[in-house]
């Protein structure tokens, strides 16, 4: 008898041959409003949902769904259990208006599909970033934490007017009788011709020294760093001959895409132009800009007055918005600062298209608002816009997740950072660093919305 109770309990003790492991879970599909979504959740599941928004997509372009930044930090984060999702949202441009509700009904199938999560994260990259932080913002109760990778955190106002200024610069002091619109564009064609007319102007301007000089100043109103690709050998500090160099390529193309054809695809969707330029004073805004110092050697160095171009810059004609587009992008998105679940916000000190100067707007939005126990920043030490390793990126989900499980940031100092980067991958460099940017040029959020002129 007693051996067969020993045989019975051995038996029970081991699982039948037939129960397989939980295998992994690939689910896509389509949501009621058209926008795709992805989802993958681990065999060894660990409770916690990454809700990843992808950046910006111009109209025309491929719309897939994505559930992570890119393949290789999408397999190291599934290999440590968390699950992911996405979607592609239902349109292109600058979507902030059905992007949100789109990854909000991801949430739902995911937890219809899968299961409930423990914890909900909501990371994006560039764009992203800015629908990440609405989330945050706008539906607290969804999500327990949020990062935010070269994020538009200074919210959609102030990044259009940012946008606004060195465009206005350039045609001004280079080609003041062009006829080159900067608003209100008639279809993406008219568009399309006034950004290949002014970057011929660039081109020309870059031949000599005047021009290279207020393609500086038009760089340092937009805080295009004179480092801003990793392809680019780090000019030194007083370098400035191959700073602007640098920062003519970022303008040449980046910005000049930005100012243009991504400008015009955005009025339309709000019904006008939603930026203005009344009431700026440049050169104040100039002497607050990190390339300050560079735009004075080029102008000496080119026998050309900065104070002459700073006045004709003054007393140019200026831009008037139209209200319903402003109000239309204050609702897509002005933020307020307001968050009631934490937030870190991690950006590249070299970053050409999103320049670094925009955690500071959004610093002091969440200070003034009262919740600046709940934002932390960090910063890579590269150029380029987005461009981390994946072993950063885990470095910051970790420092996120770690907050909404404990209730308390801990460490998170640039070696504290870096030790967690190198602790997911310790192949690749770790480069947080200790870095304080300068102010935003022209910061508005809704604690402050007069204060972006």
């Amino acid at each position: 008898m007693a051996a067969a109770v020993a045989a019975l309990l051995l038996t029970a003790a081991v699982p039948p041959a037939t129960a397989a492991p939980a295998a992994p879970r690939h689910l896509d599909g389509t949501l009621p409003s058209g926008a795709t979504y992805v989802i993958d959740a681990p065999a060894r599941w660990n409770g916690t949902l990454l809700l990843f928004s992808h950046g910006y997509r111009p109209a025309g372009a491929p719309n897939e769904a994505v559930d992570a930044s890119d393949e290789a930090t999408r397999k190291l984060l599934l290999s440590e259990g968390y699950a992911l999702a996405g979607s592609s949202y239902s349109t292109t441009g600058w979507a902030v208006e059905q992007a949100v509700p789109d990854q909000l009904a991801t949430l739902d199938v995911f937890a219809d599909r899968v299961g409930p999560a423990r914890r909900t994260l909501a990371w994006g990259e560039s764009y992203g970033g800015l629908v990440t932080t609405t989330i945050a913002e706008r539906h607290p109760g969804r999500i327990d934490g949020s990062l935010s990778l070269c994020g538009l955190v200074q919210g959609g106002v102030a990044n259009w007017n940012s946008t606004l200024d060195p465009a206005f610069a350039l045609k001004t002091l280079l080609a003041p009788r062009s006829g080159i619109p900067l608003t209100g564009f008639a279809d993406a064609a008219e568009a399309d011709r006034a950004a290949g007319r002014l970057g011929g102007v660039l081109s020309k301007a870059q031949g000599s020294a005047a021009g290279r000089a207020r393609i500086a100043l038009a760089a340092a109103l937009h805080n295009i760093p004179g480092w801003n690709d990793p392809g680019q050998d780090r000019p030194a500090p007083d370098d400035y001959a191959a700073q602007q160099a640098n920062q003519y390529r970022a303008v040449s193309t980046m910005l000049v895409d930005a100012a243009f054809r991504r400008r015009q695809e955005a009025e339309q969707r709000a019904g006008g132009n939603m930026s203005w330029n009344t009431g700026v004073d440049y050169a104040a805004m100039l002497r607050r800009s990190a390339g300050y110092a560079e735009v004075e050697s080029l102008y000496r160095a080119a026998g050309l007055s900065l104070d002459r171009d700073l006045r004709t810059l003054a007393g140019a004609p200026r831009t008037e918005a139209d209200p319903a587009a402003v109000r239309y992008m204050t609702r897509n998105v002005a933020f307020t600062g307001k968050l009631r679940k934490p937030q870190l916000d991690v950006h590249t000190t070299g970053d050409p298209l999103v320049p670094v100067q925009v955690t500071s707007a959004h610093r002091r939005a969440v200070t003034a608002a009262g919740a600046g126990g709940l934002l932390r920043q960090g910063f890579v030490d590269n150029a380029g816009h987005c461009t981390f390793t994946p072993a950063e990126q885990l470095a910051a989900l970790h420092t996120v997740d770690r907050r909404a499980r404990t209730g308390r940031w801990g460490d998170t100092s640039p070696a504290a950072l870096n030790a967690a980067a190198r602790r997911s991958d310790p192949t690749t460099a770790a480069r947080y660093l200790a870095y304080r940017p300068g102010p935003y040029p022209r910061p508005y959020d809704l604690a402050h919305p007069d204060d972006g002129r």
